[in-house]
């Protein structure tokens, strides 16, 4: 199972890569406008997507940015949110290359963003992570088209002929 992470993380940095490339084209009025998403708009889901790995890293790791909501906007500032998410995926990766059996298997006492106490399995809380920005890049790949923007192509697979084993 320690691939299957490792290929996930490279697979969600490659996805990001790819989206921002797309989001890069717009202009910083309609990176901002909102077009209905949960987040309202591009801007808002990318700075949600970068908030939710940020609280996991920091519960992961034990230290680290803790933003103080869900939906705290990080970056108005579309570069410095593209430097940021590097750098975020960068420490995801780092977190996977480096995993045992051991720690997949290995659980995190945590506490929610509302206070709730957890204990959840760390390979549980990898595929959440992962999950989540898939979801959230699906929203924004339809914000794209909403704002006449051809999407990219996101698909995993896409990913595994790019980069075969």
């Amino acid at each position: 199972m320690i691939e299957h992470y490792r290929d996930l993380s490279g697979y969600n940095a490659w996805a990001n890569q790819r989206l921002f490339n797309a989001v890069q084209a717009l202009s910083d009025a309609q990176k901002t406008m909102d077009v209905g998403g949960f987040f309202g708009s591009l801007n808002g889901t990318l700075n949600h997507i970068l908030v939710g790995d940020l609280l996991w890293l920091e519960r992961l790791e034990g230290e680290g940015e803790k933003p103080a909501s869900l939906d705290a906007v990080l970056h108005e500032r579309f570069d410095d949110l593209w430097r940021h998410r590097q750098n975020v995926d960068h420490r995801l990766g780092q977190y996977c290359s480096a995993l045992t059996d051991d720690k997949l298997d290995s659980f995190l006492d945590y506490k929610t963003s509302a206070g709730i106490p957890c204990h959840d399995n760390i390979a549980k809380i990898l595929t959440h992570i992962f999950n989540h920005q898939t979801h959230h890049r699906g929203q924004c790949h339809h914000m794209l088209g909403q704002l006449d923007i051809a999407p990219p192509p996101l698909d995993i697979i896409y990913y595994f002929r790019e980069n075969p084993e």
